[in-house]
């Protein structure tokens, strides 16, 4: 007689629950919620895109939303390819879809 081992797969819960904030990110410049460096006022946007109440930038042009987004980057220090990319990630973003 053969004795028959049936192994249960178990999940590791640990690293697949994710923090909602890490999940979250900003609808206006993709700017992940755990990156963001204030206290946001809105759950839709980072508090670099949503202050007193409004958007910062409340026009619609991408193309100057991108180039604001990108010197503010460099300014902040940001290597200018990385912020290049992060910059061309905006389009993505749920505000900026047409």
């Amino acid at each position: 007689m053969t004795k028959t081992v049936t192994k249960t797969a178990t999940k590791d819960t640990s690293k697949s629950v994710r923090n909602k904030k890490e999940d979250q990110m900003c609808e206006s410049c993709m700017m992940p919620s755990s990156k963001d460096p204030g206290k946001p006022e809105s759950d839709k946007y980072c508090s670099l895109c949503f202050q007193n109440g409004k958007l910062v930038y409340p026009g619609n042009n991408l193309k100057e939303f991108q180039k604001l987004c990108y010197q503010s980057m460099r300014r902040r220090g940001m290597n200018p390819l990385k912020a290049w990319f992060f910059t061309f990630m905006i389009r993505f973003a749920k505000r900026w879809k047409k």
